[in-house]
């Protein structure tokens, strides 16, 4: 990918330019391959101030914990990049809905709320810390699983809202909870095409997510089809960026070059 898109930026020399790709890009063993990468991009064309940040799709509003890398280039004729945009959503303030002012539940029609026996023991001390600090944080709350897919009911072969068989959990596959975004939605080729893929019922059952549930919660509309097996359309799915990220980005490019 990544000589294509210095080639592309070389060839084409926009006024400005993003790309998307996988945390792990910034691990340790590949520091010297990125930091290439970044210098390549930079002395492309005409020349551009790039910069980039690590992010997770859920801290902008889609219902999936996402971890990712965008690269930013912008001419140097519109001078230096300015800060990215901070995020909108936090899971502080999902915590807050669900445990302290239970707004979460009641929003979803539910009339039992969780007991402290069920929290995660990572998030016990920051729900102890929200109850004494009594303020809700001022972002908006990480969007769930349960969010994306109200209203659709069971699967019910309608628009791509079919069920696949076979899902199954073991240790480090266990599906997606519906009151936390989900994991990420995967392409990849680990057990079935698209990695576990699985949604977690409050039961404790699992399935996997039909496409119409997956679409949503890569933030696209109920009216996008995609009438390919569901072993594909995962396939594309788990490849495409959430809309509700790239919107935020995608902005934030177009305010930066003064569009």
């Amino acid at each position: 990918m990544w000589p294509e898109a210095i080639r592309a930026v070389g060839v084409i020399r926009p006024d400005g330019f993003l790309f998307e790709n996988v945390r792990g890009l910034l691990r340790e063993n590949f520091a010297t391959y990125f930091r290439n990468i970044t210098v390549a991009l930079a002395n492309a064309g005409g020349g551009y101030n790039v910069a980039y940040i690590k992010v997770n799709a859920a801290d902008y509003g889609a219902e999936q914990q996402r971890h990712r890398v965008f690269v930013a280039g912008i001419a140097e004729a519109f001078g230096p990049i300015s800060r990215f945009p901070a995020p909108s959503h936090s899971r502080e303030r999902l915590l807050w809905d669900q445990w302290v002012s239970l707004e979460y539940w009641r929003k979803h029609g539910l009339e039992a709320s969780p007991t402290d026996g069920q929290l995660q023991t990572a998030d016990k001390l920051l729900v102890k810390r929200l109850r004494q600090q009594g303020v809700a944080p001022a972002t908006k709350l990480w969007r769930t699983v349960r969010d994306a897919i109200n209203g659709l009911g069971e699967p019910n072969n309608v628009g791509g809202h079919v069920l696949r068989a076979g899902a199954r959990a073991y240790a480090g596959h266990t599906g997606s909870s519906l009151d936390m975004p989900a994991k990420t939605l995967k392409a990849g080729t680990h057990g079935v095409p698209g990695g576990e893929n699985m949604l977690r019922s409050d039961d404790g059952s699992v399935r996997y997510f039909t496409i119409r549930e997956a679409a949503r919660l890569q933030g696209f509309p109920d009216s996008f089809d995609f009438p390919s097996t569901w072993s594909e359309s995962m396939r594309q799915l788990g490849n495409a960026v959430p809309t509700e990220l790239a919107a935020s980005f995608g902005i934030w490019l177009s305010l930066s070059l003064g569009k």
